[in-house]
Order: C-alpha cells, then structure tokens, then sequence
C-alpha cells in the first residue's frame, strides 16, 4: 500500500509500515528524527493530501484539543480561536476520502466537538511500561487489538515512572517527546492493518 503519515516526524510509524514492505511516507513541516529522510515529506500537509492513498495514519497537533490543557482556555482569550482551528485541521483528515483512515489524538476537550473516537489504547497494551491514554478514530479499519498487556507490571512502578510523559518538565522538547509514538503501538498498526 501507499500510506502517508501525516504530521509525523519521529517516523515511528512510517518505518514499521517499511518494514513490512509498504510504501510509506512520513509528513511533517519539521525535518524528521527517524533517520530516513528519503521517507520523509518536509512539507504542508494538506498539500500531499490529494494525491492517492490507500491508508492515512494522521497525528495532528494535539495541544489544543487535549483534555489535558481545557484549562487554558479559561485562562488566555485568543486559544478558543486556537481550538477551533486545530479542529478544523483535525476533520480534514477525518472527512477525507480515503478508504483507510486512522487519527490518533489524547482524549479530547468538549470545546473542540470533535466526533467520538473509535477506541482508546495505552501503551501498556503494547508492551510498554507506561500510561498515556490515546484514543483513535477509525475508518474502513479494525480496532487496534493489544499485543503484549503489562499493565500489571508497570502498575507496580512508582506513578512519575509510568506516567514519565505527563511529569515532563516544561522546557523545549517537552511538546515533541509527549507526542511520540510507541514503537509496540506503531509495530501493532503495521501487523494489524498492513
């Protein structure tokens, strides 16, 4: 299949769908960090969106949409015109043509009236010991069915250890290393939908 990975710099998801011998492409406006940047589309999203795909995994910015942050909206006057517009970037991907379609955000705020997503899946379900919800909406695709659950293991760790992403300290990166794909996630897409 040819697969673009939207708004996905890490390459996490690109490279497992490479490594079962799709076509796929990563597409972000930053450089990538995966490694292969003959992979890599450094360009605006929605101009790559009409050539033909025959899946689309998008991971459209979440810092305006996620539950996390709804209280900032209170807070600073001009983010409710930021939601909209994240939205409004969200439901291209979600309104497009493609027959395969999967968007993965955290669990959204009311204020963006967002559709309801397909399932929710956390790391530990993929063999990591960690905890992020993530919720994924689906389309001509089958839920995401969990490969290696510890959760039991990882609930006995301290809560800053399996909740590491959510105690980041503020600083530069902390956006982008929040955002990152799990490699058990991105491996489970690849084996369940390739």
């Amino acid at each position: 299949m040819k697969i673009l990975v939207a708004c996905e710099e890490s390459q996490a998801v690109t490279i497992a769908f490479r490594n079962k011998g799709h076509e796929a492409y990563s597409c972000d406006i930053q450089n990538c960090s995966g490694g292969h940047p003959e992979w890599h589309i450094k360009r605006d999203v929605k101009k790559v969106l009409n050539e033909k795909w025959d899946m689309i995994i998008a991971h459209p910015t979440c810092k305006y949409l996620a539950n996390s942050g709804v209280s900032w909206i209170y807070k600073d006057k001009e983010r409710i015109l930021k939601v909209k517009e994240a939205a409004e970037f969200f439901m291209i991907f979600y309104n497009h043509p493609c027959e395969k379609i999967c968007i993965e955000n955290p669990i959204p705020h009311k204020y963006g009236e967002l559709p309801k997503y397909t399932q929710i899946i956390q790391p530990f379900m993929f063999g990591h010991l960690e905890s992020k919800a993530t919720c994924l909406w689906l389309k001509g695709l089958p839920k995401l069915k969990e490969t290696n659950n510890v959760k039991d293991e990882m609930m006995k760790l301290p809560k800053n250890i399996r909740q590491r992403l959510h105690y980041l300290s503020p600083g530069p990166d902390r956006e982008k290393l929040r955002s990152k794909t799990f490699q058990g996630i991105a491996e489970a897409m690849a084996e369940q939908w390739g």
